[in-house]
């Protein structure tokens, strides 16, 4: 279960508190509607207060967890990459920047690309209360995520549930500037390793697509697939049949349920995700794409695999060690658990 950080979960609902919760509830429909119907690129979706103080109580746990899960697994197959700094694009109220300092303690400085200027006026306020000096100290610059804007280079460079907001044309070209930055960022930083980028979208077959896309064009740029693929070949699902996503249960709190009108104490945010970097790296042998199948004495995993694509492994309980393993693996883990492949990427 994932929750935010206590500094961050107070700032907020501090925040939030100076807004009825009727005009916040009111503004989390209308974004929630934009989300399922498109969003309208000539009019900013976060202008307003109300509306940035909207979406940070609506979409900030979610954005935080999914980020947060995406970069461990970066972290847990990268155990040398440790970063100073970061690069977040398109940033909103900054998840990111606190997710990433949740993972990689070693940032020290952090830079957080938004158009909007109430989203960095909120976003700012809420790092002031942040004990990590690379979210307190962020700085926070109005740019608009398009196909004119430069190269980002920092050691870390992050971009989530961004793509969504920009035509097909210019999601291609911002992620060919993004690649050219991590590849940037990796010359400056060959002593940490540096040069990691990572995307995350909306776990829909949409969000999933653009993904796909997004990693085709990274393999193309040279760059090397570190999560959550298990090679850098073409991807083996088909499109329509099926999409590549991966979930993380986080808790609401009272607040957090009365602005979404829900009932439930948590949500599961479903999100899908690329990591590249510049630079080859050991990873996962394979990727658990599903919840395991549990059957009394046998459990069946569906695997991406590099030399099989997908296939459904079963593992029965004459296995002894590993059966106890993948009891115990869960949606997108790496199978198998702790092992990463012999050679690395590339």
């Amino acid at each position: 279960m994932s929750t935010l950080p206590d500094d961050l979960d107070d700032a907020l609902e501090a925040s939030l508190g100076r807004f009825p919760t009727t005009e916040l509830t009111r503004s989390v429909q209308t974004l929630i509607r934009q989300y399922r119907e498109g969003f309208d690129r000539s009019v900013p979706a976060l202008g307003t207060e109300a509306a940035v103080a909207a979406y940070a109580g609506y979409r900030m746990p979610a954005t935080y967890s999914a980020v947060r899960a995406a970069l461990r697994q970066v972290a847990l197959l990268a155990p040398g990459f440790a970063p100073e700094t970061q690069m977040d694009v398109g940033g909103g109220t900054g998840s990111a920047l606190w997710a990433a300092s949740a993972v990689w303690p070693t940032l020290r400085t952090a830079t957080v690309l938004e158009q909007s200027p109430s989203a960095i006026a909120f976003g700012r306020r809420l790092a002031g209360h942040a004990p990590a000096v690379a979210v307190r100290e962020a700085r926070w610059q109005q740019a608009f995520v398009d196909r004119s804007a430069p190269a980002p280079t920092a050691d870390l460079v992050t971009m989530s549930y961004v793509l969504g907001e920009l035509s097909p044309a210019v999601q291609e070209d911002v992620v060919g500037t993004l690649a050219r930055g991590a590849a940037q960022g990796a010359a400056k930083g060959a002593a940490r390793g540096a040069g990691m980028l990572v995307i995350v979208e909306p776990g829909t077959p949409a969000g999933y697509a653009r993904i796909a896309a997004a990693r085709r064009l990274l393999a193309a740029s040279g760059l090397h697939v570190v999560a959550p693929c298990p090679h850098d070949g073409e991807c083996p699902i088909r499109p329509g049949q099926d999409w590549c996503h991966f979930a993380v249960r986080l808790n609401r709190t009272a607040l957090h349920r009365r602005i979404k009108d829900g009932t439930l104490s948590f949500e599961d945010e479903k999100f899908s995700y690329i990591a590249a970097s510049a630079r080859p790296s050991p990873r996962a042998e394979s990727r658990i794409l599903r919840h395991p199948v549990k059957r009394k004495g046998l459990v069946t995993l569906r695997l991406c695999t590099a030399e099989d694509g997908l296939a459904d492994r079963p593992v029965s309980k004459r296995q002894g060690e590993t059966y106890r393993e993948a009891r115990d693996a869960v949606w997108g883990d790496a199978w198998p658990i702790g092992r990463e492949s012999a050679s690395p990427a590339g």
